[in-house]
């Protein structure tokens, strides 16, 4: 669904809570109270939100239910005939999710998977606001084909690591009214999304995220992935960030904030498709470690490198191996004085690159070759 239509949606759905002629003409105070009672909840906290008067005739506070009405509303599609666990939720937060099977109004108690003979279609899930992690929330959900974020109305989720980790089935991923803007932790957020073929992040808030270690890590069918909006200026963790993104062929980071990044080792392993990497802006000052950096990008035939600071740098190992269409690539700038683990360093990289190498970098080991 769009952000047209899901706004549209919202439109529609105030105007009712406004109007309500039903109870709009309900004279009893003591019946009015009753019926509102019975209400269903999100029925109800619109009314609250968006009619005054029934506010006024009730008595109620619209602080006292904001809480409730800053709901997360998630829409589920399952695969046909494929059916086991569609989210996982802790422990100490059953209380606060709200699971309706299909267009159903009742609410689905302590069932958290699906089997063939609930012949589900749809799932809604409406999460309250005590709820502050979405570690791990859809972690191995393997049923689910497509999850759409209808509503998103507040901030106070700080962890989203693995968040859909393995959902390998998963094809449609709606974010458009997703809302990032105190989360910290997104490691790990996306990876084994083997069936995503497009990914729209351009609304994400990553003002505070520190953790982005692995986020897009196996996801092999994604062709594009846009992160010109991409906030990294606190982030320190990028390992693996791109590991076995097999699908990708350009990969704009013009844009990434890498001053405070310790850990880069993996971060495009396996990008065996790449053919444009774009690093120009990157800053390597604090990277520890490039550990098999970029093993296994064999379609890159060019890496401009000009611009990396590896004073503090102490493992290159594996760092280009696999390159093999790699045909130019400066080092003259790299400071190997820390590293103690330069082995296969250019393993798989064609000889006359590596004769190259060898000729203009004397201080390159012999172990790398």
């Amino acid at each position: 669904m769009s952000s047209i239509n899901i706004s549209k949606e919202n439109n529609k759905e105030n105007e009712s809570a406004k109007q309500n002629p039903i109870l709009e003409n309900i004279k009893s105070r003591y019946i009015l109270s009753k019926i509102f009672d019975n209400i269903p909840k999100i029925k109800k906290l619109l009314i609250v939100k968006n009619n005054k008067r029934i506010q006024n005739r009730l008595n109620l506070s619209v602080k006292d239910y904001k809480k409730y009405y800053d709901v997360i509303e998630i829409e589920l599609i399952p695969i046909k005939d494929k059916y086991e666990t569609f989210i996982n939720i802790d422990q100490n937060d059953k209380l606060y999710y709200h699971i309706y099977f299909n267009d159903n109004k009742e609410e689905i108690k302590n069932k958290y998977s699906i089997w063939i003979k609930d012949k589900v279609t749809k799932i809604k899930i409406i999460i309250d606001s005590q709820v502050k992690s979405f570690r791990e929330l859809f972690y191995k959900c393997y049923c689910i084909e497509s999850i759409n974020f209808k509503r998103f109305y507040r901030n106070n989720i700080t962890d989203m690591s693995f968040m859909f980790s393995g959902c390998s089935s998963l094809k449609v991923l709606n974010l458009n009214n997703f809302n990032t803007n105190n989360v910290t932790n997104m490691s790990h957020m996306f990876s084994g999304c083997s069936s995503l073929k497009e990914l729209n992040l351009n609304n994400f808030n990553n003002n505070n995220v520190t953790d982005m270690g692995s986020i897009f890590s196996g996801c092999s069918s994604l062709k594009v992935l846009n992160l010109n909006n991409f906030n990294t200026n606190n982030v320190t963790n990028m390992f693996a960030m791109f590991y076995g993104c097999s699908s990708l062929k350009v990969l704009n980071l013009n844009n990434f904030n890498t001053n405070n990044v310790a850990d880069m080792s993996e971060m495009f392993s396996g990008c065996s498709s790449l053919e444009e990497l774009n690093l120009n802006n990157f800053n390597t000052n604090n990277v520890k470690s490039m550990y098999s950096m970029f093993y296994g990008c064999s379609s890159l035939e060019e890496l401009n490198l000009n611009n990396f600071n590896t004073n503090k740098v102490n493992n290159m190992s594996w760092m280009f191996s696999g390159c093999s269409s790699l045909k130019e690539l400066n080092l003259k700038n790299f400071n190997t004085n820390n590293v103690t683990d330069m082995s296969y360093m250019f393993s798989g990289c064609s000889d006359k690159l590596k004769r190259k190498i060898k000729k203009e970098n004397k201080n390159i080991k012999n172990s790398a070759f």
